[in-house]
């Protein structure tokens, strides 16, 4: 009896931290519709009033350089930079590639392009080293002094130089380290591409937008497409080259050491997203092995000093909670299937019943918390001209949030092994379609059109 009065209050602890883990995406998805609400009703205006979108005549344009880390790239590289040369409404610019060990024709393609283009410098690295140490070694030749990160077969909108300038001029933007555009899928040639578009240009959004709102940072930037202030990445030692993403390594870095971040919803750029289960996979593998390098970096250091690092305790908690429910989520979901496969050879329908009714009620109200998120995020996104793929939801539901809790589960003891000085950062480029060229000049046509 007194070992039953002594477990009671234990018993008790643990039923909350089960409801806790159960309920975790449903109260995440809350917050985040929460969140944008303070972005559209507080955070927005004053945004508006600090910054104002006005074009920079050609004297007074700062001399910026894009910069396109490369490893085997031939399909879009060469469309990506005509785009670039042709299509940006900014004068003083430069367009930097940072050739990292490409073995198919990228080289050759690059070296035609640079007699059709004076602007165009290239940097070769005869070895792949990774997508970091390629930026880092890039910057050493970079001449401008805010440089624009542009994966190969991502592409700004035209207005996007001298849009990304408003944030970082003025006295009032001085500390300003870096600012990330809103993105938007250009490869909407399969269900699964089609799907991210609520991900990417709405859900991601919907999160940058809360946490700049009520945390005045972001905890990643868009690696795609993002302007850094050339002396904010030096002041931090440049991107760390071990880890899985130099993009929420370095926001990170940029955020512990003082300086400001900014997420612009009214800048566009348009990216290539993964259109295969496995290529989808393996991308959310980088990410949440990068995501959990970073918590492992720097929780530590967020400890030591509470009062110092208190907004980051925000970022720390959210990633910790997604690392231990994706853990419970994977031992809950085997021992459900194992459950439900015994009682249903040994008879037991009445339990098999009950176990499929409480699924029921679990996923019904994960969809309801997902549906008002995206709501939210689709009404406030391109002023709502996206909310034709709301009827992707389920699809997102049911598939990313799996898929995304799977790659923090295999990725964990890899991101450890990083940690303690067992990582690499050589990358290997992502398969691409070469009818991909097409489907982004169909994109941008579109996009026009819709304005």
């Amino acid at each position: 009896m007194d070992i039953l009065q002594t477990l009671k209050p234990f018993e008790s602890i643990w039923n909350f931290v089960l409801l806790l883990l159960v309920s975790y995406p449903i109260l995440g998805a809350f917050a985040w519709f929460v969140g944008v609400l303070c972005y559209q009703t507080i955070y927005r205006h004053r945004h508006t009033d600090d910054v104002e979108f006005k074009p920079l005549m050609p004297a007074d344009q700062p001399l910026i350089t894009i910069m396109i880390p490369a490893h085997n790239e031939e399909v879009m590289i060469a469309h990506t930079i005509d785009y670039l040369m042709n299509e940006m409404n900014y004068a003083n610019y430069e367009v930097l590639v940072t050739d990292d060990g490409s073995t198919d024709n990228t080289p050759a393609i690059l070296a035609n392009l640079q007699k059709k283009y004076a602007n165009l410098r290239v940097v070769t690295i005869t070895k792949n080293q990774g997508k970091a140490h390629a930026f880092n070694v890039g910057v050493g030749f970079a001449r401008g002094e805010f440089i624009l990160s542009n994966d190969a077969d991502s592409i700004p909108e035209p207005d996007a130089l001298w849009k990304y300038m408003s944030y970082f001029l003025g006295d009032e933007h001085v500390n300003t380290a870096a600012v990330t555009a809103n993105m938007d899928v250009q490869n909407r040639s399969t269900i699964l591409a089609k799907s991210q578009t609520v991900e990417f240009s709405s859900i991601v959004g919907v999160i940058k937008r809360s946490q700049v709102s009520a945390l005045g940072n972001m905890y990643a930037y868009s690696g795609a497409n993002t302007m850094y202030r050339r002396a904010a990445l030096v002041d931090v030692g440049l991107f760390r080259q071990d880890r899985a993403t130099e993009d929420i390594s370095i926001a990170w870095d940029h955020q512990l050491n003082g300086w400001t971040t900014a997420f612009s919803p009214d800048i566009l750029f348009y990216m290539n997203v993964p259109e295969t289960l496995k290529a989808l996979y393996h991308q959310r593998k980088r990410w949440a092995k990068g995501g959990t390098e970073v918590l492992l970096t720097n929780f530590k250091r967020v400890m030591s000093h509470p009062r110092k690092y208190f907004k980051q305790w925000a970022f720390i908690t959210d990633q910790t909670l997604s690392i231990i429910w994706a853990l419970f989520f994977f031992i809950s979901t085997v021992i459900f299937l194992i459950s439900l496969v015994t009682f249903f050879f040994t008879g037991n329908y009445e339990r098999v019943y009950h176990m499929f009714c409480m699924a029921f009620i679990f996923v019904t109200f994960e969809m309801l918390a997902g549906l008002l998120q995206l709501l939210s995020a689709l009404v406030v996104d391109d002023r709502g001209r996206k909310f034709k793929y709301l009827i992707f939801m389920p699809l997102y539901m049911l598939v990313y949030w799996q898929v995304n809790a799977l790659a923090l589960v295999t990725t964990l003891i890899p991101a450890i092994k990083t940690i303690m000085g067992y990582g690499s950062g050589t990358w290997v480029s992502p398969v691409r379609k070469h009818d991909a060229a097409n489907e982004t000049e169909e994109t941008e046509s579109n996009s026009s059109e819709s304005e």
